[in-house]
């Protein structure tokens, strides 16, 4: 496999310049650029750090298909989500597989009691989402809100934020965030 002609193809595939790429990575430009040119050949952990900036680990860059031919999935089913749950949360991810996926987009479902967890979270980007079912907490730094059913939101994700379901019913939220992190 030319690791550097597969390294251009897939920044190229995700809208990346060499530059960006280096900056998201934390290397040089000429580091990126002599990779696919094949000057030099990267070690895995090199490869990896590069991959952090697409971001994509090294099972994807390897079994990724590149081939052009091949349309991109549009239709997914619903057994062929990629479940990312943690604890009493069930997320499952919408179009993993979609080259050049420039966000996460989720179906989420929260039973009566279940939460994103204790610490808020914070990460780079946009969050937006809307709920489809119940009701649902949410917290952004010092403020609450409570949703209700078809109610929606929108937000910087740098800010801290939690969900949390202290009602007696299940809610089911579908979410978007930017850049893509999942």
């Amino acid at each position: 496999m030319d690791v550097g002609v597969r390294l251009q193809s897939i920044r190229k595939l995700k809208g990346l310049s060499q530059r960006e790429l280096a900056k998201r990575a934390g290397v040089t430009n000429s580091t990126i650029s002599m990779i696919e040119k094949n000057s030099v050949s990267p070690s895995i952990s090199s490869l990896k750090k590069v991959l952090g900036g697409i971001p994509m680990s090294l099972m994807e860059f390897f079994s990724l298909d590149l081939e052009p031919e091949n349309a991109a999935q549009v239709v997914y089913r619903a057994d062929e989500l990629s479940d990312l749950s943690s604890g009493p949360v069930v997320m499952k991810l919408i179009g993993k597989a979609h080259p050049g996926r420039n966000l996460t987009f989720l179906s989420e479902t929260y039973p009566p009691g279940a939460d994103t967890g204790e610490e808020m979270l914070v990460h780079e980007g946009e969050e937006a989402g809307i709920l489809i079912e119940g009701r649902l907490e949410l917290s952004i730094g010092s403020q609450t809100y409570i949703l209700e059913s078809g109610d929606s939101y929108y937000f910087e994700s740098s800010k801290p934020h939690r969900f949390r379901n202290p009602f007696d019913l299940q809610a089911r939220l579908i979410s978007a965030t930017t850049p893509a992190n999942m």
